[in-house]
């Protein structure tokens, strides 16, 4: 329809031009001595529209011309620049296929034409990584080095530090990402491989307080967690084993949430029992237990040697009549009750607690007392079922 419209409007344009034209009598007098030229101003216009076309066309011919070279440079950068793009995409699809080898190969064509380097830059050192070949992953890691300007510095140090921690180099790897929290790159990422640095180097208290960081921005499950801070918490009662007054102030210098938590308290209650400070471990056992009932720390309440042995007693009858049927307790109390040559009750505790909930441990100790008190056919009879469960 549009092309319509323009014919029929080139059409009454043609028509008007030629009545115009038929009774237009000017003419042009061009006069260049010696000679004389009269032409009518029809074909002078006429003449001048087309040599105005042709000479446009002469200077657009002439400048496609001499712009051609710049036209076949440009279009052959277009083609280089297409082609890297899609090495780098394949380079991308090698390297998280496994196929390392490729991927290197592909990116080592890409490099020179590609417009962001440093992508392919980050491509090959994980390649080269891949394959083991040190060598072309530390020149990788220099070119890469080169486009920090271009925003790659905290992508280096990130690739860096895991390429430490693979190699077991904990003290560099904490060296690259301390200097990349100072570049403002300390994000989630870098802190797991912060935590994976100092679970290397035995840094128990840095394990904790990343812990707690990773915990705080959901990086982590409360229950992962709660393993990584009793991990750490173990390994530091144990780098502290046998030094009752250095497991003492470890333990007042955990914040008021860790303390609470059951699994911790085990932990230092075990190694203080094990450095001779049962009375100190009866007494976080007991402001545990008041805050949060824990069957680990009851039985550990029977471990603490001396002290105020009737006292513990009365506290774990105390707990008695709030948790009666309580098996682990019955256990324990009937435990405090052999340590303190209380045979009746003892036996007595261990029953009911065999009759709550039937455990080996039950068996052994009525077997023992029973041993103990020369009854034997008793004591063959609950090492039998002793042997049963287990």
């Amino acid at each position: 329809m549009r092309s319509l419209f323009w014919l029929l409007a080139l059409a009454a344009i043609a028509v008007g031009l030629a009545i115009a034209g038929r009774y237009n009598e000017g003419y042009v007098l061009l006069v260049t001595p010696p000679w004389r030229a009269e032409v009518s101003l029809n074909f002078f216009i006429l003449l001048f529209v087309v040599s105005f076309f042709l000479l446009y066309l002469l200077v657009r011919f002439v400048s496609h011309t001499l712009a051609l070279p710049r036209a076949v440079a440009a279009y052959r950068q277009r083609q280089r620049l297409m082609k890297a793009n899609m090495a780098h995409f394949t380079a991308a699809r090698f390297l998280q296929e496994g196929r390392y080898s490729h991927a290197l190969r592909i990116a080592e064509k890409a490099w020179a034409d590609h417009p962001m380097p440093g992508a392919i830059a980050m491509l090959a050192c994980r390649a080269a990584h891949g394959l083991r070949d040190t060598a072309r992953e530390s020149l990788w890691l220099e070119r890469l080095a080169t486009t920090d300007a271009q925003g790659f510095k905290t992508a280096r140090l990130m690739i860096e530090a895991e390429f430490a921690i693979d190699e077991r180099r904990y003290d560099d790897a904490r060296a690259i990402l301390q200097a990349l929290a100072q570049h403002g790159g300390r994000h989630i990422a870098a802190l797991r491989l912060e935590l994976h640095a100092a679970r290397g180097l035995e840094d128990w208290d840095e394990v904790a307080k990343l812990v707690r960081q990773l915990e705080k921005h959901k990086a982590l499950t409360h229950d992962q967690a709660l393993s990584l801070r009793n991990s750490a918490l173990r390994e530091s009662a144990r780098a502290l084993h046998g030094n009752k007054a250095s497991l003492l102030r470890y333990w007042q210098e955990l914040d008021a949430k860790t303390r609470a938590e059951p699994i911790m308290a085990a932990n230092v209650v075990k190694a203080l029992i094990a450095a001779g400070g049962s009375p100190d471990a009866q007494q976080i056992i007991e402001t545990s237990l008041n805050k949060q009932w824990d069957d680990d720390l009851v039985l550990l309440y029977a471990e603490c040697i001396g002290g105020d042995l009737v006292g513990r007693i009365a506290q774990a009858e105390k707990w008695l009549a709030q948790q009666p049927r309580d098996a682990t307790l019955l256990l324990t109390l009937g435990r405090l009750c052999c340590q303190q040559q209380l045979w009746g009750k003892a036996q007595s505790y261990f029953e009911a607690s065999l009759a709550v909930e039937p455990k080996r441990a039950a068996h052994l100790e009525l077997a023992q007392l029973f041993n103990q008190q020369e009854k034997s056919a008793l004591a063959i009879r609950h090492y039998q079922a002793a042997v049963a469960m287990s």
